[in-house]
């Protein structure tokens, strides 16, 4: 059991460390060519509902974390943005990153992935639309944030040509070993974690607590997501042991997006921006998305 486990932790950290460099690079790269002003612009320009899937879509190609996230939604907010449009912004930003989509690509398959993000966008963009409607607008504090250099940054320079590029090439590069560095352990911890319940839990266990034929198990996992700490680059890696040793596709999807949803020092960092209702209604959102998208994530894949 020992040489399996250290097998599989040898394979999934590898495979890991190759395909988050790459990700975080092009990513990286594609913020230096859509700074956040022109995201503020092409947003505050576009009608409801088309603000929306706007919203949703810059949210799954931006930030990586929440201390990019948040910062980003207040100066969107600040800017004239629509309050529908910057929410699906919030909620699309951490449980659709690249990092998060490539990870689930190479571990899941193709066919889940697609059902996890069409879910996952879809919830942003109807979640934006029905909280500008229900008047959640006013339950935004009027607030400013500092946003500090902690992950990728941008850039509003358009001065075209080779050089330029090959200078912002250069730049997402070392931007992406950075922040390949700042996930580098729990990445670690991830697959280390997953190679212990490769190599020494039982696959009974895991099928008896969250196998399909328990029904309770996609809202619970969702229950312990959201208010778990745990990175959804930590999470990955555990979750693809688990569905070998038996647990169901969907309780693992309540996982991650509970915990990748709202994180603790995420729900921390609104409490600054929201007031209760709306903090209230952004918790609520994700378990409810993350156990909506469980089931039928069981029902299809």
């Amino acid at each position: 059991m020992l040489f399996s486990a250290a097998g599989f932790f040898a394979k999934i950290t590898g495979e890991l460390m190759v395909l988050f460099v790459g990700i975080s690079f092009l990513v990286v790269f594609l913020q230096k060519l859509l700074p956040q002003e022109l995201i503020g612009r092409t947003l505050s320009g576009s009608r409801r509902g088309l603000g929306n899937v706007l919203g949703a879509a810059f949210g799954a190609l931006t930030p990586f974390c929440s201390c990019s996230t948040i910062p980003i939604l207040v100066g969107l907010l600040n800017s004239g943005v629509p309050f529908g449009a910057s929410m699906s912004f919030l909620i699309a930003s951490p449980i659709l990153n690249p990092a998060i989509i490539g990870l689930l690509l190479m571990l899941f398959g193709l066919e889940f992935t697609l059902v996890y993000f069409a879910l996952a966008f879809a919830s942003a963009v109807v979640t934006g639309a029905l909280w500008e409607r229900l008047g959640l607008a006013r339950d935004v504090k009027r607030v400013r944030i500092v946003k500090e250099n902690c992950c990728a940054s941008e850039t509003s320079d358009f001065s075209p040509g080779l050089q330029n590029a090959v200078q912002k090439a250069k730049e997402a590069l070392l931007q992406a070993t950075g922040l390949f560095l700042q996930v580098l352990p729990y990445l670690l911890v991830g697959a280390l974690i997953g190679a212990f319940i490769y190599g020494w839990v039982p696959e009974e266990l895991i099928v008896r607590l969250a196998g399909r034929s328990n029904a309770l198990a996609v809202p619970i996992a969702a229950a312990i997501g959201v208010p778990m700490y745990i990175r959804a680059e930590t999470m990955i890696p555990i979750s693809s042991v688990l569905i070998k040793k038996g647990m169901s596709l969907g309780a693992v999807t309540a996982l991650i997006i509970g915990g990748a949803g709202a994180s603790i020092p995420e729900v921390l960092l609104l409490n600054a921006v929201f007031k209760r209702r709306l903090l209230i209604a952004f918790v609520v959102t994700v378990f409810l998305t993350a156990t909506v998208t469980g089931y039928v994530v069981n029902l299809i894949v």
